[in-house]
């Protein structure tokens, strides 16, 4: 599989294979590429409407030479721990942030959020985001505070009275219960219309119909929330064995799992 960075030919390509209405998979696979290349390259230069070959590729040379600019030639790359490659690392947390750009959060707050989730702490300074990101200080403070507003992170002082934020693995299985009471709440509303529009009417029939799905998949998401919470918890280790597959906590006689570490 071809490395480096995309050519110009491969930017037109892309280009030609949007404009055809092709998968970013496709596309992956036509160039020889990671699906996740093409996903970051699109979702950077516009998205997949606005998305301009020659555009793209001079964006693309800007960046590398604003990023020339700014890294004195002596300048190393800091070092991984665990023997990580810093090159592949930085390719991840790109694709990782392009991923919830995806999902709906500003492009700092996906930088910060990925920033902290890939961070074997999980746990930074204001101002040790700031140099991992080379942003301004003023940059940072507001996605942290978006962050903060929306529950994704929070905030604690050291032994030194800094401020360091901190992901929360708790905050999936709280993300997981909102959305199941959110289809509670819809369910409810779409019976309510089956009662004022008649139940034997063609609307009523569709409204309970959508109650009814809404109900199975919100039950559903909050009984598998709850029964799968201990996952975010679990220690690294070698895979389990077993029917129940990996990272998946193992089950007492009654068939539920056992008691796991709640904040």
């Amino acid at each position: 599989m071809p490395g480096g960075r995309l050519t110009q030919q491969e930017r037109q390509q892309i280009s030609l294979g949007l404009a055809d209405g092709l998968a970013y998979a496709e596309i992956a696979r036509r160039l020889d590429r990671p699906t996740s290349t093409i996903t970051r390259e699109v979702m950077r230069n516009g998205g997949p409407t606005a998305y301009r070959a020659d555009l793209a590729h001079r964006a693309t040379e800007h960046r590398a030479h604003r990023r020339r600019q700014t890294t004195p030639r002596d300048a190393k790359a800091a070092p991984q721990a665990h023997g990580r490659d810093a090159e592949a690392v930085r390719e991840y947390e790109e694709a990782f942030t392009t991923l919830l750009m995806r999902q709906g959060l500003p492009k700092m707050m996906s930088r910060v959020l990925t920033c902290l989730y890939t961070d074997d702490t999980g746990s930074l300074t204001a101002s040790e985001l700031a140099r991992h990101l080379q942003v301004s200080p003023a940059s940072i403070s507001k996605a942290i505070t978006q962050l903060e507003s929306q529950g994704l992170i929070r905030r604690e002082r050291d032994e030194r009275r800094r401020e360091r934020y901190i992901v929360d693995n708790d905050v999936w299985y709280q993300g997981m219960i909102a959305a199941a009471r959110s289809n509670a709440e819809l369910a409810e509303t779409a019976r309510q219309g089956v009662a004022l529009l008649g139940p034997d009417t063609p609307a009523a029939a569709r409204l309970e119909n959508i109650a009814r799905f809404v109900d199975f998949v919100g039950e559903s998401l909050a009984r598998a929330a709850e029964q799968a919470r201990d996952i975010l918890y679990a220690q690294p280790g070698p895979p389990q064995t077993g029917t129940a597959g990996p990272g998946v906590p193992r089950r007492d006689g009654a068939g539920e799992i056992g008691p796991g570490r709640h904040p």
